[in-house]
């Protein structure tokens, strides 16, 4: 892709998760999170995510999160041993979040508003990189984005991809008939919406238009090998990472794969 066509995809993307900021900061469940933060052992993480960490061994890992939203999952990592070190996005209305949530649990990562396309120099290197659930498909440059992630990795650093299943973006589950293909899994966009941003399963009408792309796993696969890293693990599990109107597809006779865990090795 073209740096203009990048740059495109990346701003509107960044007006969408601005407008979507406000809606997260406030309600029981932030002061929950607010709360829960503030005491010992605070985790997000589920117990997958959770074993792969303790399965790698990260205590005493440097970690960046690329796209850390709030940064609670990025404060998550603190519970496992590993240092929150670094978390980057393009939504400054998330990272003031995660700065309220890291002074809540006593943690002083770096939280870095920019474009994953446009980093600034002198970031430095890390021992663990996390991704997690969305953040591939607003990425329109797989290619690129991993080399960045490469670029922001020690010689023998880990990244762990915690991701949504690309295959459940065939199906459209507020459709009359959500169990048909409702799109291409080769149709590689960008896919244009104007609903808010949201993960809580509420329509909260329309937002900012963004800019989402279709990534098949092989394509994720190899534009992680491309950067450099050897793929040590890749697992496909049968569960929902995403937002709760997808859960219909879980526990069927006729199982899809609904999200993934990637491992790889810089």
């Amino acid at each position: 892709m073209t740096d203009s066509s990048i740059k495109t995809a990346t701003q509107a993307n960044k007006a969408a998760w601005e407008a979507s900021a406000p809606l997260h900061a406030t309600g029981e469940d932030w002061e929950r999170l607010l709360a829960a933060a503030g005491k010992p052992g605070f985790s997000v993480l589920d117990d997958s995510l959770t074993d792969t960490l303790r399965a790698i061994g990260v205590e005493g890992r440097r970690a960046v999160q690329i796209g850390c939203n709030n940064a609670r999952e990025l404060l998550s990592l603190a519970s496992l041993g590993a240092v929150p070190a670094l978390g980057i996005d393009q939504a400054a209305g998330f990272l003031a979040q995660g700065r309220q949530l890291a002074e809540a649990a006593k943690l002083t990562p770096t939280l870095l508003e920019a474009d994953i396309y446009d980093l600034p120099d002198g970031l430095g290197t890390y021992d663990l990189a996390l991704i997690t659930i969305g953040v591939l498909s607003w990425m329109p440059d797989l290619d690129r984005f991993f080399r960045i992630v490469a670029g922001l990795m020690a010689p023998g650093a880990v990244l762990v991809v915690y991701e949504t299943h690309p295959f459940m973006e065939v199906f459209d589950p507020a459709s009359d008939t959500p169990f048909e293909p409702a799109f291409s899994y080769f149709d590689r966009g960008p896919h244009i919406s104007s609903e808010t941003i949201t993960y809580d399963g509420i329509d909260h009408g329309e937002g900012a238009p963004s800019h989402w792309f279709i990534h098949t796993l092989g394509d994720i696969v190899s534009a992680c090998i491309g950067s450099g890293m050897t793929l040590e693990r890749l697992t496909e599990h049968p569960y929902s990472i995403r937002e709760p109107e997808y859960d219909i597809y879980e526990g069927r006779a006729a199982q899809i794969p609904m999200s993934y865990t990637l491992v790889a090795r810089r």
